[in-house]
């Protein structure tokens, strides 16, 4: 079994080799690939040396499987190559996300859609997937009527750039400017481009993606996304009212029997979620779970997950390993 990571060099692509060997992913043959500056860079991974290759050669190696971290204009030209060639292509850029003919996979919520014919995954938004995580369960149960939420987005989102930045303005030096302002000691309501309707794009992500993962465009979803200068993982404040009553016992209950959820709710030991705490964890954190007393059937919850691994590589590694074990590539 044949398998290549693009974007190897990157934040995301430096996750994804984490996880790999975390989870034990099997494979024979590893490609490190990267743009054309970074071919030929050697890198240590368990114990050899790999040289990063470039993407036409990935793509002439045949491999099984691709995972892709390489930003949506890499995954638009090269995800179809790698098709053709017969690869399975698990791409973590917005490129392909809201494409009609791709599925948008979270393996614990519709993995069981994809089949061979799908040659070309889309990985979610990483706010996106830990929302829908956490709320799946409850979907199922009570229904969801609207979902309000707005995050709490650490740097690392963005990239390296972005953490330079803010570790440069930390040490009181003068930094590549990622952001139009200042991150540390600020907080910026404004992740992506803004479009015409006054929304990011980052927050018409986690509105369409939600609907499309959900398979149900009768849920309302609105967002407000926020950068904030933390490292670790993203945060969100979640509002969802649901199509009837629900008993606060029985969705931590819920919450607490869901692969890949973590409950941390109790307020008198001052237990709640936090990024520093899921940072390099897989898992979706789960707290502050309380009725909404302004109105009927509504449940607000704090939801936590490091973004760069189940909100990106993990997921990812998770679409692989499912694809392997169902006889999919």
């Amino acid at each position: 079994m044949k398998l290549a990571v693009v974007g190897a060099t990157g934040l995301v692509g430096s996750e994804i080799l984490e996880v790999l060997d975390e989870h034990n992913f099997p494979y024979d043959e590893l490609l490190l690939v990267a743009s054309e500056r970074s071919v030929g860079k050697q890198i240590e991974y368990k114990g050899k040396t790999h040289t990063v290759i470039g993407l036409a050669d990935a793509v002439a190696a045949k491999p099984e499987i691709a995972i892709f971290s390489a930003g949506g204009s890499t995954s638009l030209e090269w995800a179809p190559k790698f098709a053709e060639a017969g690869t399975t292509v698990v791409d973590n850029s917005s490129a392909w996300r809201m494409d009609p003919s791709k599925k948008l996979v979270v393996p614990e919520i519709n993995a069981k859609e994809l089949s061979k014919e799908d040659k070309i995954i889309a990985n979610p938004n990483c706010s996106t997937i830990q929302m829908v995580l956490a709320l799946e369960p409850l979907r199922q149960r009570y229904g969801i009527k609207r979902v309000v939420v707005s995050t709490y987005q650490s740097v690392t989102g963005t990239g390296k750039a972005a953490v330079d930045q803010m570790m440069a303005e930390r040490a009181g030096e003068e930094p590549e400017m990622v952001y139009p302002y200042k991150i540390d000691m600020n907080v910026l309501p404004h992740i992506d481009v803004f479009q015409p309707n006054g929304y990011t794009k980052e927050e018409m992500k986690m509105i369409n993606e939600t609907k499309k993962i959900f398979s149900d465009d009768s849920i309302a979803v609105t967002a407000t996304t926020v950068r904030i200068p933390t490292m670790g993982g993203h945060s969100e404040s979640v509002n969802v009212e649901f199509k009837t009553d629900f008993d606060l016992a029985e969705v931590r209950d819920l919450l607490t029997k869901t692969p890949g959820v973590v409950v941390q709710d109790d307020p008198e030991k001052l237990l709640y979620p936090m990024p520093i705490h899921a940072h390099k964890k897989d898992e979706v954190f789960v707290g502050r779970l309380r009725r909404d007393e302004s109105q009927a059937n509504t449940l607000n919850m704090w939801i936590v997950a490091d973004n760069l691994r189940k909100g990106a590589a993990t997921n990812a590694v998770q679409i692989a390993e499912y694809l392997l074990a169902n006889k999919l590539v």
